[in-house]
């Protein structure tokens, strides 16, 4: 078994994908916009979803970060969880949290901690909270 997370935005799926693979060194599986589905999938998601990315991939190592944007009526901004990211070189962590950090909101700083060479929390540009240790 496997746990990816599913990531949902509010119609910036796709640039936050992109941004993600830069900074997180992944490749991009799929961008599958709402006009790539067969016509009649399209009228079920409706009109507030043209243009929008109904599913995307981003392959991070031996894991996968998936998403797609929401319907404006039913984003909801993400709380209760962080996505965590384990990186055993301290230079690449502290970069992946300063480019991840860019942009967005800082909750702790990148440093080093009683259980870790460095961690910190953050918000990036894209509403997605992260969480960047390296033990």
């Amino acid at each position: 078994m496997k746990v990816n997370p599913y990531l949902f935005f509010n119609g910036n799926c796709e640039q936050a994908m992109t941004f993600y693979a830069k900074v997180l060194d992944g490749k991009i599986e799929a961008i599958m916009h709402v006009e790539d589905a067969p016509p009649a999938d399209q009228a079920h998601m409706g009109e507030s979803m043209k243009g929008k990315v109904m599913h995307a991939c981003i392959k991070i190592g031996d894991f996968h970060i998936m998403a797609s944007d929401a319907p404006p009526e039913r984003f909801n901004k993400p709380q209760g969880f962080d996505v965590s990211l384990q990186i055993e070189d301290f230079d690449k962590a502290k970069s992946i949290f300063a480019a991840l950090s860019e942009k967005g909101s800082v909750n702790m700083p990148f440093g080093p901690t009683f259980w870790a060479k460095g961690f910190g929390g953050c918000v990036d540009q894209f509403g997605t909270p992260w969480m960047v240790n390296c033990a």
